[in-house]
């Protein structure tokens, strides 16, 4: 194109230098296909997290001792580590007089979750979530705030007067 025909087009034209022959359109039908497919993809991308995070899964670890089952009264509670090292875990002797164990890492923000013996609750400070604290197959599912997921609950064992975790329940 010669600098005179440049200088008479229009200044968008001249900034924006599309030979629209050579361009390769997109059509309505194709952009919707793609935005249809896409949207399928990413809902079944959901429906695949939420079906993976409903299912609980019981995990065996080797048996490690806790305590004397004695060592508790109601009420009372004792800090461990269970699977590994890297896993805190709360034991509990309820009001009642169960023994239930669960992880301590709250499951909003992995705060350091505690025994609250008044209220015979697990009590979150970072946001105030509070779990149950009962025996059952569950874990100790939340009650007040932020949490929406139960904490792990440690499988435990009593053997000749010693308390043994024997396994996550998640």
């Amino acid at each position: 194109m010669s600098e005179d025909a440049k200088r008479h087009l229009p200044l968008w034209r001249r900034d924006f230098p599309i030979r629209w022959d050579e361009d390769h359109y997109v059509t309505r039908r194709q952009l919707a296909k793609f935005l249809t497919l896409g949207s399928a993809i990413l809902v079944g991308a959901n429906l695949a997290m939420v079906a993976a995070g409903r299912t609980r899964t019981s995990m065996a670890y080797p048996p490690q001792r806790l305590c004397a089952a004695d060592a508790l009264g109601p009420g009372e509670s004792l800090l461990f580590r269970y699977p590994t090292a890297q896993d805190p875990c709360i034991l509990v002797r309820t009001k009642t007089g169960a023994l239930v164990a669960f992880s301590q890492v709250c499951t909003h923000l992995s705060c350091a979750v505690v025994y609250r013996p008044a209220d015979d609750r697990l009590f979150c400070p970072c946001h105030e979530g509070v779990f149950a604290c009962h025996e059952g197959t569950a874990g100790a599912e939340p009650l007040e705030g932020p949490p929406e997921r139960p904490l792990p609950r440690i499988t435990l064992d009593v053997r000749q007067g010693d308390v043994f975790a024997t396994g996550v329940v998640s």
